[in-house]
């Protein structure tokens, strides 16, 4: 799949639209036609009530194309694949905020390796405006954690990702929020301290991965009576730093610019059933 002119920026309009509602004021990106025609055909041409949003830290293409084996589970649970560019520079808080204002580093005003709470409007201030309910799980102090704050949102700022991944779980099968988004950073703090191939950091993909398996089979059991989206979007890739001879990004190269999202549908299963029934009479 080539890599194609949209960005992370992306993400908001696409989820905006797939909810049907006005994306924030500063998104200039346009969303991913062929994740809207993959939406309409799985759910008929109705919004979404749900969505899931998981984003790892730093899985990009890097990783892809040489484990895309790894990668066959996600695709299972979410497979429409979109290839995508990251934002200059490719470091994390600058990424994020682009990705949920749908705007440009220039714009929202993080340029660099920097966590300020932004006060530009983003995807979850949109969500809000729609009477929706928001909630954001991730690692103490990372960059989502801090960066969203100041809203009439849910925060829960857990230990690390095992327990990101169970806070998840617990707020989907209560059933109290419209998008939850969280957050997972093992992939990483590893590749940092060792290589973006070491051993270790290999070990850490496949534990972010089986964390967003189990998150996925929550949302498909209890939320299983909505249309919904789950959504696999990391923010970044990874190099080697040849001096260092640790793994690091931040630069305008295709190992940290390049990264695809995976995007699912499910049709609330009341209305999958009411359709068959339809088309039995048919």
């Amino acid at each position: 799949m080539a890599f194609t002119d949209h960005s992370v920026q992306a993400l908001t309009p696409t989820i905006s639209g797939l909810f049907g509602i006005v994306p924030p004021n500063l998104c200039i990106a346009p969303p991913i036609v062929d994740i809207q025609r993959a939406a309409q055909a799985m759910l008929h041409g109705e919004t979404i009530q749900k969505c899931l949003i998981f984003a790892p830290d730093a899985l990009g293409n890097h990783l892809f194309a040489h484990y895309s084996s790894l990668f066959e589970s996600v695709i299972q649970v979410a497979p429409h694949r979109v290839s995508l560019q990251s934002v200059v520079p490719p470091k994390t808080p600058v990424c994020f905020a682009s990705m949920f204002t749908g705007a440009t580093p220039a714009q929202h005003g993080i340029r660099k390796y920097e966590k300020p709470v932004l006060t530009c409007d983003t995807l979850f201030d949109a969500l809000i405006r729609a009477n929706k309910r928001v909630a954001i799980v991730a690692v103490e102090n990372c960059s989502i954690d801090l960066i969203f704050r100041n809203r009439e949102i849910d925060y829960f700022s857990e230990s690390y990702d095992p327990e990101v991944t169970r806070r998840t779980i617990a707020l989907i099968k209560e059933n109290r929020h419209d998008l939850i988004l969280a957050y997972h950073q093992e992939y990483d703090d590893t590749m940092h301290a060792t290589t973006p191939f070491d051993p270790r950091a290999i070990q850490a993909i496949k534990n972010n991965i089986n964390g967003f398996v189990e998150m996925s089979e929550a949302f498909n059991r209890y939320w299983q009576n909505y249309n919904r989206a789950i959504v696999f979007s990391p923010d970044h890739g990874a190099h080697l730093d040849p001096l260092r001879k640790k793994g690091d990004h931040g630069e305008d190269i295709s190992e940290d610019m390049e990264l695809n999202h995976y995007y699912g549908f499910q049709q609330a299963i009341s209305k999958k059933v009411r359709r068959i029934n339809l088309l039995t009479k048919e």
